[in-house]
Order: structure tokens, then C-alpha cells, then sequence
């Protein structure tokens, strides 16, 4: 307890002081390092080149004030005592030299630490501002910015930094508050459906049994979607959150189920399909992985066009397996791409789909991409529709299979 309480009462050891003690440091040594060489250059002038002149010395007399000799300076006389006056002198010269050399070094340090303390002030003060500005930014005011102004410096990157992050923050708070408002929306449509049905089929007071079993398949229908649309939030949200588990998988087969189980629906449009299957080795989760061939597959066929293609392909390239998907459909913007793969975006202005999607197909398709480590590109046909292709990184299995090399799409075939 003693101990807590001597470290709470230390002052904190903050930039500012660090700073400060690394400029004393520096003025400290370099100021000693002058010193020091100040006095060995002085020694060794002392000892090698001064020379004591006639007034310097005591003058000695032999005898009386008459006796001989009177009046002569001591160099005049040899005398034994020259030495030690010399060892005196120099040694009181240094002496001086080091109690003023002191002074003088202390008094820089001094100096210099103040400068110091001012001067890391003065420079950490935009932290400080950034740090108080910071403080005061939260999910209620995001839009907020730092916006530093001054020289282009390493102070204003971090502000500008700062300024990114909270852009990005503030996109993606602003887009979880609207998938939320589009979700409850797209989940009360149904309901709100049903209860319609239901009232007026009750209100009826000429109800046949016919007219109650249409509206009980109508609310089947209704509630049919809103399953679906409660599925594809489940595997938004289970590929948003990151793969539990990798297995191998080959891409060929999980097309082919697909193909498989979407015969009717292929059959009922008229559309034509073409394939050039390929193996295509991969490690993922492989419900999340049948999700997105599914969604993409039922893109394909829910806008196309009467009498149009889709296109599949799937295969190895550079060591990496992809699988491309290819339709005809309406036309396509490509500026309009980026926004149709978030939630409940669709082509149209209207966000209700008459052809019965939910709006989430291809950022479930995005999600299981990310959480794969795939990279997905989506480009919009020449003459519309849509051509998609994912392609993963290579699997690690010991004997992998060859490359392709053309994995180009095939004609649509019957």
C-alpha cells in the first residue's frame, strides 16, 4: 500500500519532461566535453610554452641590503624555488579555470532546461489539442473534425489521420443505422401484409371458403419471405463474423448442387446456361460457401432478361482457384456497382423488388468473399448484365491440381 502510494505521488513521466531531460542531456554533455578539452588544452599550454616574467617572481637578496647580489630577480639568480612557483601558479590557474568553467556549465544547463521545458511545450502543444478535441468526440457526433491547419508537418499528418478515421467511422455508423432502419422496414412489410389480409378476410362478411384459402396462401407467401429474408440476415451476420472452421472444398462440385437444385427456376425463365467446370480446390466453410454460388445463381436468373444466358465457369489460374459467373440482364452503370453490393440497395430507385429478392444478395456475396480472403470483382456487361468473378487463394493440399491456362468463359450452350 505504501508502495501504491509513493508511485501516485511521483510526477507523471510525460513527453514533455522526457524531452526536456533529453535537451539538458545533450547540453549537459556537449557543455562537459568543452570543458574538458578547454582544460587539457590549457594544461598543456601551461606545462609547455608559459614563461615567467621578472615581475612573477619574489626578488631574493644575499646578505644584508648591502651585501652583494641586491636587487637582482630571482631568473637573474639560480635558485631551486623556480619550479615549485610554477607548479603553484598552474595549479591555481586550473583551479580558477574549472570553479568558473563550473559556474558557466551549470548556469547552461540551467538555462537550457527552462528552453527546454518552454520549448517542448510549444511543440507538444497541438497534441494536447488533438488529445482535448478527441476526448470530446463520440457516436452522437461523429461528423466532427479536428481540421488542423499550419505547416505540413508530421503534427498535422496525425490530425489529418484522426480526421480519416473518424470519416470512416462516422460512413460506417451512418451505414449500420441504415441497414437497421432498412431491416425492420423490409421486416415489418410482411407483417404488416399478413395483418392486412387477415383483417379484411375477417371483415368479410360474405367470406367463402375459397376467398379464406387464398388468403392463407397469400399469407404463406408473405411469411415464406420474410423466412427467406431472416435466413439472409443469419448468413450476413455469420459471414460478418469470420470463419469457425476451413475444409477442403472443390468449387466444381458446390456449382454443380447449385445448378442442380435451381433446375426448375432455369427451366420456368427459359434462360440458356453454359459451364466450363473446372477443379477448383479451396479451403473455406462450406455452407457460407454454397451460400454465395446460390445468390449469385439466383441473380443470374432473377435479372435476366426473356431468352438470356448465364454463364459458369470455375478453375484454377496462376495457382489460384475462381469461380465466374456470367449473365445477360438489363444495363448496369458502372458507378452503380459499389452501392449495389451494400444491404437493401437495389438497381431501381424503388427499394421494394417486384421479383421477389430481399436487396441482400450480393453483400452476403461481398461478406463471404471478405471473410474468405477472396477477392471479388463485379464489372457490368457490354450489352448488360453482369459478370462476377471470386477468385480465393490456393488451397494447401499436397498434390494440387494443374493450372489452367485459359480459364475463358465458354458460349452459352443449351
Amino acid at each position: 500500500m505504501t508502495g501504491k502510494r509513493f508511485l501516485a505521488g511521483r510526477p507523471r513521466w510525460t513527453v514533455r519532461l522526457r524531452l526536456t531531460l533529453l535537451y539538458g542531456s545533450l547540453v549537459l554533455v556537449s557543455a562537459g566535453a568543452v570543458v574538458g578539452s578547454t582544460y587539457l588544452l590549457f594544461d598543456t599550454w601551461w606545462s609547455g610554452g608559459r614563461v615567467i616574467t621578472e615581475t612573477s617572481l619574489p626578488v631574493h637578496q644575499a646578505g644584508g641590503a648591502g651585501g652583494p647580489g641586491k636587487g637582482l630577480p630571482a631568473q637573474a639568480q639560480p635558485s631551486a624555488q623556480v619550479p615549485d612557483v610554477k607548479a603553484r601558479a598552474k595549479a591555481a590557474d586550473l583551479r580558477e579555470l574549472l570553479v568558473v568553467s563550473g559556474i558557466a556549465l551549470g548556469a547552461i544547463v540551467t538555462v537550457s532546461a527552462g528552453l527546454g521545458w518552454f520549448v517542448a511545450g510549444r511543440v507538444l502543444r497541438p497534441i494536447r489539442t488533438i488529445s482535448t478535441s478527441v476526448r470530446t468526440i463520440s457516436e452522437y457526433n461523429l461528423h466532427a473534425r479536428l481540421a488542423a491547419t499550419g505547416p505540413d508537418d508530421e503534427l498535422k499528418e496525425l490530425s489529418d489521420t484522426f480526421d480519416q478515421l473518424l470519416q470512416r467511422l462516422e460512413t460506417a455508423f451512418e451505414a449500420q443505422r441504415q441497414f437497421a432502419a432498412n431491416a425492420s422496414h423490409e421486416l415489418r412489410t410482411p407483417l404488416t401484409l399478413e395483418r392486412t389480409l387477415l383483417e379484411v378476410t375477417l371483415a368479410d362478411p360474405d367470406c367463402t371458403l375459397e376467398s379464406l384459402r387464398a388468403t392463407c396462401h397469400r399469407v404463406l407467401a408473405a411469411e415464406a419471405h420474410q423466412e427467406r429474408l431472416i435466413a439472409s440476415l443469419l448468413t450476413l451476420a455469420r459471414s460478418q463474423s469470420g470463419l469457425a472452421s476451413r475444409r477442403p472444398l472443390d468449387l466444381c462440385e458446390v456449382v454443380r448442387s447449385v445448378v442442380s437444385s435451381r433446375t426448375p427456376q432455369l427451366d420456368e425463365a427459359g434462360l440458356t446456361i453454359g459451364s466450363d467446370l473446372g477443379s477448383a480446390p479451396i479451403l473455406g466453410d462450406d455452407r457460407l460457401i454454397e451460400h454465395l454460388t446460390a445468390n449469385l445463381l439466383d441473380n443470374a436468373i432473377r435479372y435476366n432478361v426473356p431468352g438470356g444466358f448465364i454463364t459458369l465457369a470455375t478453375g484454377t489460374a496462376d495457382g489460384r482457384s475462381f469461380l465466374t459467373v456470367v449473365n445477360s440482364g438489363p444495363q448496369i452503370a458502372a458507378d452503380q456497382i459499389p452501392r449495389l453490393q451494400r444491404p437493401f440497395e437495389r438497381l431501381g430507385p424503388d427499394r421494394t423488388d417486384n421479383e421477389g429478392g430481399s436487396g441482400l444478395g450480393l453483400s452476403i456475396v461481398t461478406s463471404i468473399a471478405r471473410a474468405h480472403g477472396a477477392d471479388l470483382l463485379l464489372e457490368p456487361g457490354t450489352d448488360g448484365g453482369m459478370a462476377v468473378n471470386v477468385t480465393f487463394g490456393q488451397a494447401k493440399r499436397d498434390s494440387a491440381p494443374p493450372a489452367r491456362s485459359n480459364p475463358g468463359r465458354t458460349k452459352p450452350v443449351s
